[in-house]
């Protein structure tokens, strides 16, 4: 599998597109979706999901469009389908300068278990601290964090719903007991592994 990250939107937010041989997967559309879309085209295999970490506004911008244009589902936490209609849960709504987003309710709600589609197999592990309703995606070589883990920091847990204490625990139990050398993709910022995380980052050291 292949994974190319695009960056999009004024919050620079980590869209990711996850590919074999047949069939490509959207991770957090957050923006642009054109811009997303024309990366697409480059890869040039056929979309068959969007999944979601969690719904807040700068992961979900693009998802109705995108949506559309490729007439696939979309996968959340059941936490969080009702975020998608609501731009205070959302975020959205926070912002004066920012339009309210309102996506149509997700196709799929995720259960924790394995799921393959398109080929590509991924277990859903809920960790939860950053929203209620976050998740991480463990694929093979690497797992899709969202906003719990960042290069040498963790997701913040001042918004609705977030708590500090739930996060780290999410992390030390549902991340940093995968393999050292997974590498780590966020929400926002660089890429990492799980052994960089676990022996530096300075939530936990």
């Amino acid at each position: 599998m292949n994974i190319t990250r695009i960056v999009t939107g004024v919050i620079q937010e980590n869209c990711y597109l996850i590919n074999n041989e047949e069939f490509l997967l959207i991770i957090d559309p957050g923006a642009e979706a054109d811009k997303i879309a024309a990366e697409i085209s480059k890869i040039a295999k056929k979309p068959v999901a969007i999944l979601l970490t969690h719904t807040h506004y700068d992961h979900i911008g693009a998802v109705e469009t995108l949506r559309e244009k490729y007439q696939i589902p979309v996968y959340v936490s059941p936490k969080e389908q009702s975020w998608l209609q609501d731009p205070k849960l959302n975020g959205s709504g926070w912002h004066a300068e920012f339009p309210d987003i309102v996506v149509s309710p997700a196709e799929f709600e995720f259960e924790l278990k394995t799921y393959e589609i398109g080929n590509m197999k991924f277990e859903v592990v809920a960790t939860p601290g950053h929203s209620h309703g976050s998740l991480s995606f463990i694929f093979d070589d690497f797992v899709i964090v969202g906003d719990a883990l960042f290069r040498g920091s963790i997701g913040r847990t001042d918004l609705p719903t977030g708590d500090l204490q739930q996060l780290l625990t999410s992390i030390q139990t549902e991340l940093f007991t995968l393999p050292g050398e997974l590498a780590a993709y966020s929400g926002h910022g660089e890429a990492t592994t799980i052994e960089h995380e676990r022996l530096t980052n300075p939530f936990f050291n």
